[in-house]
């Protein structure tokens, strides 16, 4: 959450974000995949999956961190602290998570991490677009910066749970 709304405030910047998140996630899906079930599973230490998980995450944020100070430094300095914050975001450590209780071929988990990337992406750009406009809104001073981003973030969520049980997917 605390990337969400502190990135989320220009949107070249929630862009950066959105690709580094879909990047992190899809890629830790695509190692933790092969290490739970060749590695974890054969050796009986299952266990160990969430330390496992979150030492693959910490590396591959390293990673993407190196890459994108090279690249784009604007990016780079524009995320600040954010960044490494990846690390901890919940999102990703759930999906890798999630992968593996729902039991999903490897391809099968490649694809709904690649997807659940995207979707945090989507909604870290409708809350930058809307965030942008909203500079231009008559916000009462009480809720100026942080008051009214938290409620269009729970609006946001709620408009987003209406989509629960649209599809059944097994």
């Amino acid at each position: 959450m605390c990337p969400f709304i502190a990135v989320s405030g220009d949107l070249k910047t929630a862009t950066g974000m959105s690709m580094a998140v879909t990047f992190v996630m899809t890629l830790a899906s695509a190692v933790t995949w092969p290490i739970y079930n060749k590695i974890l599973i054969p050796y009986n230490v299952e266990y160990l999956q969430y330390v496992v998980f979150i030492l693959v995450i910490a590396a591959l944020v390293q990673i993407v961190e190196m890459v994108i100070e090279r690249s784009s430094p604007t990016l780079y300095i524009s995320m600040g602290v954010f960044l490494p914050l990846i690390t901890v975001n919940c999102a990703i450590l759930g999906v890798t998570l999630f992968m593996i209780v729902r039991k999903y071929t490897y391809t099968g988990s490649l694809i709904y991490s690649m997807g659940s990337g995207i979707g945090w992406g989507l909604a870290i750009l409708a809350m930058a677009a809307i965030r942008q406009r909203l500079r231009f809104a008559n916000v009462p001073e009480g809720l100026k910066g942080a008051g009214i981003t938290m409620i269009i973030a729970g609006l946001m969520a709620m408009g987003f749970m209406g989509f629960a049980g649209m599809l059944n997917v097994q």
